[in-house]
């Protein structure tokens, strides 16, 4: 099968086409032709932890496919069944993925719109409703909106009924999620948001954060937060990975700050939150409540185009890509 592996050196990371052997799904492991992969930003950043320099290895996080074969104790699944899910060397022709990280998907979806929705998603019920705990009414403030996880946070909290303020350095890029709910769009790069953000919330602040940014808002954030506020770190692609905080207003706001990454998590802790996902948002895609936003869909061939366009940073949404049929 074709497969698509990243080496990486000190300074880049090199996208490579190889041949591979079909895998063989493992206990509790489903074999998947794979029809569709997205990109994710961290996997192709040396050094980001993902990705080691002097390693070569196969590529790809999360995609949608349709069931080939079943390892020994997985039930509840057939050949020919059509999943979304988490998966390593997802950018292959056939990958395994965990049964327990496996979602059937839902009729109306696409394989392309299927392949965007796992790894954000799960993040952003993680971010949003397990550890961010919100509910109708309460404002959210998302920095970076237009990224991917930005995008799935905005749409799981706007059909959650909660009110949420979003910020991007590109005026274009907030215009085209206004048809997505956002209730104010706030045009910078910089730590200037927090005037705006208080005149929006009657001057109380937001409930929760989910800093997609890095460092150089992480002081604005908290300045904009309302009592009892709730703080979610989940990227940093400004790669400022520092910042002094106000101890005087995490004690007197009673603030809570947590951290969102899958790093760290074995497969076991991984998996424990698809069940959030499937109670709290999948229902909602399958309504159609939620429509995930793929912004372009690249032949498997053209990966390297896909990367480049991630990297302009011209995108809104996730970047798909679309598998061979054949094999």
């Amino acid at each position: 099968m074709k497969s698509c592996t990243l080496r990486a050196t000190a300074e880049s990371g090199t996208l490579e086409f190889v041949d591979a052997p079909v895998p063989e799904p493992g206990p509790g492991q489903l074999l998947v032709k794979m029809r569709a992969a997205a990109l994710n930003r961290g996997e192709f950043i040396i050094g980001h932890g993902l990705t080691k320099a002097g390693t070569v290895k196969p590529i790809g996080m999360e995609g949608a496919g349709e069931v080939v074969k079943a390892g020994a104790g997985v039930a509840g699944f057939a050949a020919g069944q059509r999943v979304m899910g988490r998966c390593a060397a997802a950018f292959s022709e056939y990958a395994v993925m965990d049964v327990r990280e496996a979602v059937a998907m839902p009729e109306r979806l696409s394989f392309e719109e299927a392949a965007a929705v796992p790894l954000t998603f799960l993040v952003a019920q993680d971010i949003l409703f397990s550890q961010g705990r919100l509910v109708a009414g309460e404002w959210l403030l998302v920095l970076g909106v237009t990224s991917g996880v930005g995008v799935s946070a905005l749409q799981a909290a706007k059909a959650r009924g909660a009110k949420v303020i979003g910020t991007s350095g590109s005026a274009e890029k907030l215009a085209r999620l206004a048809s997505e709910g956002l209730d104010l769009a706030i045009c910078t790069r910089g730590a200037d948001f927090h005037a705006q953000v208080l005149e929006a919330t009657g001057g109380k602040g937001v409930n929760l954060v989910v800093n997609a940014v890095g460092g150089t808002v992480f002081a604005e954030a908290i300045r904009s937060m309302a009592f009892e506020g709730r703080y979610g770190q989940v990227g940093y692609v400004d790669g400022v990975l520092e910042a002094s905080i106000d101890l005087q207003a995490l004690h007197a706001k009673r603030l809570t700050l947590f951290g969102v990454s899958n790093k760290l998590r074995n497969a076991e802790q991984r998996a424990s939150g698809v069940p959030g996902f499937v109670a709290d948002i999948l229902p909602g895609i399958a309504a159609g409540r939620i429509r995930p936003i793929v912004d372009r869909v690249f032949p498997f061939a053209e990966l390297p185009a896909a990367r480049a366009h991630m990297e302009a940073n011209r995108h809104v949404g996730k970047i798909v890509i679309a598998m061979p049929a054949s094999g």
